[in-house]
């Protein structure tokens, strides 16, 4: 994807990537962006100001990240929170008592305990539906619905939403759409670009990119909507530190190497897994015969690297867990390791049992974050973990 810098030149995602915000530091010329490890800032007098007060306020190092994640989402303001969940929890605090947010049936389990344990009991209220079908989130609507919170791919069985169709939809009802673009990244998907209101990340997962730091983003374009976000962050102060807003500004910077190399790697592991006879059924958006391929080409320039796949036998689960060499047996996602993990017990052990059920999310299903090794090293510690 093609877009103009500040200064009409065309630049690509992958030059952004790299560039971030403001390229370079253009008080000393530091090509990586410095940590300024403050808390507080001094005023040169009464009524002046350096522009930055106090670091929970604003930090220079969280404001170039903030910056950074907004020019890639082509959005106009952005804020970087301490984690994926600070984040989700800023946007619930947006709404009232009495009023019905739509979300993913299937999604991260760490959200459905967000919305059920914590916020649930202040009056807000939730319904759980297949966004990837639209007569399903339309027969789910109700007057008080006021916003549609909705992954896409989701975590872990990669159904992909429509989110233009989505948008317009809830435009029409003067509804909030809120997508978590966590999997597929600016890189290859910007729900702004396709009508979401909100944008929500995990900066954990692809944006740090090597499992050494917490983060979450938020990006909007409209003002009245970042003031009430900023609002929000600055007074609860969850807040990224500088340290590790600079530690996701260096990852950024190899976000599209990267997740391109995890993708190739994705593919093919997907397609040893399909030939697998000991598997029963592989969910990668990059396969033709996905039911969301088609929409993820529409709106995605990417598949990513997310990969769900179930086994025939379910006592195969835990000879794989066991054996895997290469691959970590591990929560998370998006590093440049390979990781492995059981949904059902691990990301998503707070979802009900019946709904895991409903979803697909039971003892025959795993979830690999594909890394950037060798493919056919990962290939080859699957095989010998399956025996």
């Amino acid at each position: 994807m093609v877009v103009f810098d500040g200064n009409g030149r065309k630049l690509s995602i992958e030059t952004k990537v790299v560039h971030g915000g403001k390229y370079y530091d253009p008080q000393t010329g530091a090509v990586s962006f410095p940590i300024y490890q403050s808390a507080t800032f001094r005023h040169p007098g009464l009524n002046q100001t350096t522009g930055y007060d106090y670091s929970r306020l604003q930090n220079p190092t969280r404001e170039e990240v903030e910056n950074t994640l907004a020019y890639l989402e082509n959005g106009n303001f952005a804020f970087a929170f301490s984690s994926g969940m600070a984040a989700i929890s800023t946007i619930l605090s947006l709404f009232a008592p009495g009023q019905h947010i739509v979300v993913s049936d299937d999604l991260y389990g760490g959200t459905y305990r967000l919305f059920e344990e914590v916020y649930k009991k202040y009056g807000i209220e939730f319904s759980y539906v297949d966004t990837s079908k639209i007569e399903e989130l339309e027969n789910c609507l109700k007057e008080n619905t006021a916003a549609i919170f909705f992954e896409t791919p989701t975590n872990p069985m990669m159904k992909v939403a429509d989110i233009k169709l989505i948008t317009e939809l809830a435009k029409n009802l003067n509804i909030l759409t809120i997508v978590d673009n966590t999997f597929h990244t600016p890189l290859y998907q910007k729900p702004l670009d396709l009508g979401a209101d909100i944008v929500v990340h995990s900066g954990t997962k692809y944006l740090g990119g090597h499992n050494d730091t917490l983060a979450g983003f938020i990006v909007v374009n409209d003002i009245n909507l970042a003031e009430r976000i900023k609002l929000i962050q600055k007074s609860e102060g969850a807040v990224l530190s500088p340290f590790d807003s600079w530690l996701i500004l260096r990852g950024i910077k190899t976000l599209s190497v990267r997740l391109n190399k995890q993708q190739e790697n994705a593919l093919e592991i997907a397609h040893w897994l399909k030939q697998n006879e000991k598997v029963e059924k592989v969910y990668y958006v990059g396969l033709p015969e996905h039911d969301g391929y088609e929409i993820n080409k529409k709106q995605a320039s990417g598949f990513g690297a997310m990969i769900s796949f179930t086994v025939k036998d379910s006592a195969l689960v835990e000879r794989i867990l066991e054996r895997i060499e290469l691959i970590m047996f591990a929560e998370s996602l998006g590093g440049v390791e390979t990781l492995i993990t059981y949904p059902m017990i691990q990301t998503h052990a707070a979802i009900p049992k019946k709904v895991r059920d409903r979803i697909g999310v039971n003892e025959n299903l795993l979830r690999l974050s594909v890394g950037i090794e060798n493919d056919e090293d990962i290939i080859k510690d699957l095989e010998q973990a399956m025996g």
